[in-house]
């Protein structure tokens, strides 16, 4: 069965322990992220990034890593635990007028499966609690982008490079595959 375990101390973190519905796919939870999870998430954020961003011409193996390490936070991140070991990460942080999700990596050997809605519908779920919007970016292109609109979230803006992307409390959830 699948469960979500305490998040981030502090508050009330969107980032923070999901309401799991049972489902296919393995176990996992969400854990508070650590400093030392910095490196990790950093090699997870070039691997899956990485074709999007070769397509886009602004893959630097350098600059990747390091975006991640000059905004990571650890009271508004979680990590996703399957088995012991991180497959993913979750970033919700409070803007003025409501949320910024971020940095939500998914290992590829973990994706298609089911998880990556069922960590984004948790986190959703608090965030319509709250009554507050949520915003995102996803690289133009992104297959990430269908996932966010099952979800209800909808194309604010966008230029050559990223697509900002918003949902509204309680927009529906559309039916569809993980």
């Amino acid at each position: 069965m699948n469960r979500g375990a305490r998040g981030n101390a502090g508050g009330p973190s969107p980032a923070g322990p999901a309401r799991v519905e049972p489902g296919p796919g393995p176990d996992w939870r969400l854990r508070a992220a650590t400093a030392h999870d910095v490196a990790l998430i950093a090699e997870l954020r070039a691997t899956v990034m990485r074709a999007d961003l070769e397509r886009l011409g602004r893959y630097d193996e350098h600059r990747v890593r390091q975006r991640l390490r000059d905004t990571f936070s650890t009271r508004h991140t979680s990590v996703i635990v399957t088995d012991r070991e991180i497959v993913g990460c979750l970033t919700v942080r409070p803007v003025d007028d409501g949320w910024w999700l971020e940095h939500f990596y998914l290992a590829p050997h973990h994706q298609g499966q089911g998880l990556g809605s069922a960590v984004l519908r948790g986190a959703l779920e608090r965030t319509d609690a709250q009554g507050a919007a949520v915003r995102l970016h996803v690289l133009q292109g992104s297959a990430a982008r269908r996932l966010y609109e099952r979800h209800g979230f909808v194309v604010e803006a966008e230029d050559p490079v990223d697509v900002t992307m918003v949902r509204v409390p309680g927009a529906r959830h559309a039916p569809g595959p993980g």
